[in-house]
Parts: C-alpha cells; structure tokens; sequence
C-alpha cells in the first residue's frame, strides 16, 4: 500500500513545473558534460559525467521521472551534436534513469552511501557496459570483448567518482532542502 502511494506521488511530480524545470536543467548539465567538455578517447569512449545528473533526478524525483530524463537528454544530445540516435544507446540511457531510482527506493533503510552505491553500480552495469555496450559495437561493428573491457574500465573509474559526488550531495542538507522544496506541489 506504502509503495502504491509513492508511485502516485511520483507520477504526480510530472505535473510540478518546479520538477520540469529542474530536470530540464539536469537535461541541459548532462548534455554539456557528456558532449561538450567531455574526454573522447577515439569514437566510442568517452570519460564523462553525462550520467550524474540523470542519476540525481532518477534519486530525487523517483524511477519515471529519471527515466524521461535520460531519454531528453540522450536524444537532445544527439541533435545538437550531430550524433545519429542509436535506439540501444537511448535504451542504455533509461535503464540509468530508471533502475536508479527504483533501486534506491527498493533499497529503504539501508544508509544512503549503500544505497548510492548499489544504485549507481547497477545502473552502470546494466545500463552503461551491457546495453550501450551492444549498441555501439552493433552500431559502430567493433569487437564486443574489447569494447566491454574498456566500458568495464572506464564505468568503473566514472562510477566510483559519481559515487562520491551523489553521496556528497545527497548528504547535503541544502541539496535535500533544495530538492524537497522543487517536489512541493503549488
């Protein structure tokens, strides 16, 4: 019943302009991070933050809302920088957005650094290495094995910082004033 009332309330934040707004800007700091000051290392990997928003507002604002957030993002990202849309790269991006914040919230009582971590690690395997994977060795026709050896690597540096930084925030009873006072339905 507990978890049937979070769902609405969740679904509820949709209609918040304060929520579509701070998303929005979520969207607009993932796009620069992943796109524009991003470290490309040849055409597939890059070293970037693009992720850590889209974690937040999955944490913040719940599992739909970061979904949708990471679909924006990835797909506005795209057209401004002149990327084709790969479907499974867009996949990989809601799978970040959507298991994070539903891991989080599935995890309850746990600390939050746990919960920070396990969300972050699961949403980055599944999401990051497994089906961004697939799409750009699909896509691009590089050797699986390889490309998976170095999206291991480079999620597993990226992930451990974006650990630290979301933890630090969330830990931040600013950030959390903050957040409280975006979700306030007026």
């Amino acid at each position: 019943m507990k978890n049937n009332r979070n769902f609405k309330k969740e679904l509820l934040l949709f209609g918040n302009l304060k929520v579509l707004v701070a998303c929005a800007f979520l969207v607009a700091i993932s796009i620069v991070c992943g796109k524009l000051i991003a470290i490309n290392v040849g055409t597939v990997l890059r070293f970037s933050f693009e992720n850590m928003p889209i974690l937040l507002a999955s944490i913040a604002f719940g599992p739909l809302i970061g979904g949708v957030t990471a679909v924006v993002a990835d797909l506005i990202g795209c057209l401004l920088v002149g990327y084709e849309v790969n479907p499974l790269v867009t996949l990989g991006a809601l799978a970040i957005g959507v298991l994070s914040g539903l891991i989080y919230r599935l995890l309850g009582k746990l600390p939050s650094l746990w919960k920070t971590v396990i969300s972050v690690i699961v949403s980055h395997i599944v999401g990051s290495v497994i089906i961004k994977t697939f799409g750009l060795a699909k896509f691009y026709e590089i050797p699986l094995g390889l490309l998976f050896a170095w999206r291991g690597f480079n999620y597993a540096v990226i992930g451990i910082m974006e650990i630290f930084i979301l933890y630090y925030l969330l830990k931040s009873r600013a950030v959390t004033a903050q957040l409280e006072r975006i979700k306030e339905s007026r």
